[in-house]
Order: structure tokens, then C-alpha cells, then sequence
């Protein structure tokens, strides 16, 4: 039986497909500097002082953009590419959630279907 609970992994090509076929806009570029990590470094962000809320699989991209935004004291008009490729990385997050949220279902309802059989 498949739970909720169980995780789906999306490679490189579903991500980018997924990205490039979107209900919800996208149909742009395919930034490979914005794809989620899911194995991170915990000690850079225990150094950088990341809050735990912080430190998912895009966080590799925001210590990036904290150290670039206190270098420039927080300037608005700098760190635009990091902001941006962060931003991204998050939106390909949720791709994948909704994607792996997808599939999940599809196996309950093909086990669901067996079962009644």
C-alpha cells in the first residue's frame, strides 16, 4: 500500500519537463543552477546561522543570497541573479511536490482498483 507518507523522487528530466509544461505559467527557460538539492550541508547552514525553516532543499541557494545581500547591506538593487535563481529553485520545488502529490494518488487508485478486483 502506498502512503502519503512515502516519498517520490523527480529526476532532472521530470523537473524540467514538468517545468517547461506547467499549468500554472512557466513554459520559459530551464535554469539548471535553480534545481532543489535534497542532500544538503547541515554544518554551512548550522555556520551561517539559517534557521531551521529555511534549510530545505533550496537553501544551498539562499546562503548564497544572504552572504551577497550582506555584502551589499541588503541593497535592493543587487543579488537580483541569486534572488531570482532562489526564487526559481523554489518554483521547481513545488513542481516536484505537486508532481510526486500526482503520482502518489495515481498509485492509491490503481491499488485501490486492485483490491476491489
Amino acid at each position: 500500500r502506498v502512503t502519503s507518507s512515502q516519498t517520490v523522487h523527480l529526476n532532472h528530466q521530470s523537473c524540467q519537463v514538468l517545468y517547461q509544461t506547467s499549468e500554472m505559467g512557466g513554459g520559459h527557460h530551464y535554469n539548471p543552477a535553480a534545481e532543489p538539492k535534497p542532500n544538503q550541508d547541515v554544518q554551512a547552514f548550522v555556520d551561517a546561522k539559517t534557521p531551521i525553516a529555511f534549510r530545505d532543499t533550496c537553501g544551498h541557494l539562499l546562503l548564497k543570497l544572504n552572504k551577497c545581500r550582506r555584502s551589499t547591506f541588503y541593497n535592493p538593487n543587487q543579488c537580483e541573479d541569486e534572488r531570482h535563481i532562489y526564487e526559481e529553485c523554489q518554483y521547481n520545488g513545488y513542481l516536484q511536490r505537486i508532481e510526486a502529490k500526482k503520482i502518489l494518488a495515481s498509485r492509491e487508485r490503481t491499488l485501490a482498483a486492485e483490491a476491489e478486483e
